[in-house]
């Protein structure tokens, strides 16, 4: 792992974390391949979409570095313990070993939390998105094909999913 990174520290993502948690989305959606968004949400629409919790940053220092949160999947009780993960670097940690960490993290945190279940879609082309999630446990799905458009153009999108090796083996 080609570190360089010291004094790495995650934690719950606090509301004054917005500005940081947001300008990393923003480099995520400029890339075009992170998200079909085109626009970053306010910190209300962020807020309301995204569970309480297991809101996570990862800060080198003082500055957050990269973030991840989860999305409920259904309103059904039967897939409470099911969450998308969106899981986000700034552009100048990626490569470093960080998001191998935050990911780990936040098996952990969504454990023990009682989820059993991580999903998340990545379009084809983020192949380092997937192989993350696939280091992680990760496994293939399928891949939703024309699921939506971004800027005019179908994409693909690949679903990945963790099951739990200690939360809802009953």
């Amino acid at each position: 792992m080609n570190s360089g990174v010291t004094n790495i520290v995650m934690e719950q993502m606090k509301k004054a974390d917005w500005p940081e948690v947001r300008s990393i989305y923003v480099e995520g959606i400029e890339t075009a391949n992170a998200t079909f968004d085109t626009e970053p949400p306010s910190w209300e629409e962020w807020d309301r979409k995204y569970l309480p919790a297991c809101r996570l940053v990862v800060r080198e220092g003082q500055k957050v570095i990269g973030w991840a949160a989860l999305l409920p999947i259904s309103s059904k009780k039967a897939y409470a313990g099911a969450a998308e993960l969106s899981i986000y670097l700034g552009k100048s940690s990626v490569g470093k070993g960080i998001g191998t960490k935050l990911m780990a993290y936040m098996i952990a945190e969504s454990e023990a939390n009682g989820f059993w279940t991580l999903q998340s879609g990545i379009f084809p082309e983020n192949k380092g998105s997937i192989r993350l999630h696939e280091k992680a446990g990760f496994v293939e799905v399928g891949v939703r094909k024309r699921i939506g458009k971004l800027h005019g153009v179908w994409r693909d999108v690949v679903l990945l999913e963790r099951r739990s090796q200690v939360v809802g083996l009953d």
